[in-house]
């Protein structure tokens, strides 16, 4: 089961602010990252150097050996996107919790009121949701929900459509409606490195259509969106994301979240998880 928590990418560090070698946790294991010459690169605690890729503005690695290339994102690659580097926070939680409230739609208007969703909106209708065996990830999509502001690029509210995908247990990928270019879809993405099983520090990303915001207006509406969920995750109990269908009850808005759990019980994915009730 190790071997198998181990053989999965990693993000580490955001490649922009790598100076003088730092150390970390992955995993509940240290590990140092830093950069050489222009080039980047993690060490274990015995000095060993880990596999690293650099891809979406963040240095990522892998304490085993993975058995498949970091998943990409091709909308990234468009002409025209703004690559928005948001920072980190670390949060006192399951690194599974965090990526399974990222999924979470329900939330919207009691949690990031008169930004992601607002009363009398709080219903969400039926969605699709599924593990697409082909590539091994989950998908939900045709996820419909009003939101006072969609984006920092929004005016005004707008019925946004969503789609979610997990490539990686601790990664989630949202596309959502691009208000400045209808027919488009804004990428943002949730990077999450499990510093200990109940401790983790969360890399958001963003690829979006935006001419009219300054990196600076971005980046802050990112954060104040995730510090808004981050009290929220600190005090969920219990702490691990439960696999057992029958610790938690769930709700028509919580497939994905269902789908999820699913998915890391059928890869072997525990790192992070309750597997029984306490």
């Amino acid at each position: 089961m190790t071997a198998t928590i181990d053989n999965h990418w990693y993000p580490v560090a955001m490649i922009s602010g790598i100076q003088a070698p730092r150390e970390t946790l992955l995993l509940g294991k240290k590990i140092t990252v830093g950069r050489e010459r222009g080039t980047c690169w993690v060490k274990d605690a015995s000095g060993n150097a880990l596999p690293t890729v650099e891809r979406f503005g963040h240095l990522w690695t892998s304490p085993g050996q993975p058995n498949r290339d970091l998943f990409t994102i091709p909308e990234a690659d468009s002409p025209g996107r703004r690559l928005v580097d948001v920072g980190s926070v670390k949060v006192k939680c399951s690194p599974l919790r965090a990526v399974e409230n990222f999924l979470d739609i329900a939330h919207f208007p009691f949690v990031h009121t008169d930004i992601l969703g607002a009363e009398p909106h709080t219903e969400v209708d039926r969605y699709d949701v599924k593990i697409r065996e082909e590539v091994d990830e989950v998908w939900a999509t045709k996820v419909k929900f009003f939101q006072p502001q969609a984006a920092k690029s929004a005016e005004g509210g707008i019925t946004t459509e969503y789609m979610y995908r997990v490539p990686a247990p601790t990664c989630s990928v949202l596309y959502k409606t691009c208000p400045p270019r209808p027919g488009e879809w804004d990428v943002i993405t949730l990077f999450v490195q499990p510093l200990t099983d109940e401790w983790c520090e969360v890399w958001p990303w963003m690829a979006l259509y935006d001419d009219d915001s300054t990196m600076s207006e971005m980046v802050s509406f990112q954060q104040l969106i995730f510090m808004q969920d981050r009290s929220i995750l600190e005090n969920q109990l219990p702490r691990k994301l439960p696999l057992d269908p029958g610790m938690e009850v769930p709700t028509q808005a919580d497939m994905t979240s269902v789908a999820y759990r699913r998915w890391l019980k059928k890869i072997g994915y525990t790192y992070g998880a309750q597997l029984v009730a306490a």
